[in-house]
């Protein structure tokens, strides 16, 4: 298949390039590229620290030296514990993007099941995503489940 790699600090601008792919396509927000500038040296920092709460799988363009074909990103967060996680350790997936010109080739599968395996290799016993419509098929191959969110949210 596909050739899946972590990404890099120097990979930094293609990552955003692909989460505003995502961004772009799911949320139909605004457009604008200029918090990339903001945004860049924390994602660097974040990319050069391997053994963190935070991951993200790469492929490669196969036809765009340079550029990147895919991208999956995920954190790993702590919530006080239950009884069906007594670690209280959660994975969170996002920003799942591939390049408009590379799809339906398996590249975002490929980075899912590394992500994954990820999660599995630091105790993580639930993962969690925001799926759009176009996604979830993916998703549902890979064994998530649909779940009442009572989500709520407040901007500061």
């Amino acid at each position: 298949m596909s050739f899946v790699r972590r990404a890099e600090p120097s990979d930094a601008e293609e990552v955003l390039r692909l989460r505003q792919v995502m961004i772009d396509s799911v949320f139909r927000a605004d457009p604008s590229t200029e918090w990339h500038t903001e945004s860049l040296p924390t994602l660097r920092s974040r990319l050069g620290a391997p053994d963190g709460d935070f991951a993200a799988f790469v492929v490669d363009h196969p036809e765009r030296p340079g550029t990147l074909a895919a991208l999956v990103a995920g954190t790993i967060e702590y919530r006080i514990g239950k009884a069906a996680d007594p670690t209280g350790t959660v994975g969170f997936v996002f920003s799942v993007a591939t390049d408009p010109g590379a799809r339906r080739r398996g590249y975002a599968r490929a980075c899912m099941e590394t992500l994954l395996e990820w999660f599995r290799e630091h105790g993580v016993r639930h993962v969690q995503l925001t799926a759009s419509a176009e996604a979830a098929p993916l998703y549902a191959s890979l064994g998530f489940l649909p779940k009442p969110d009572p989500l709520l949210e407040l901007r500061l």
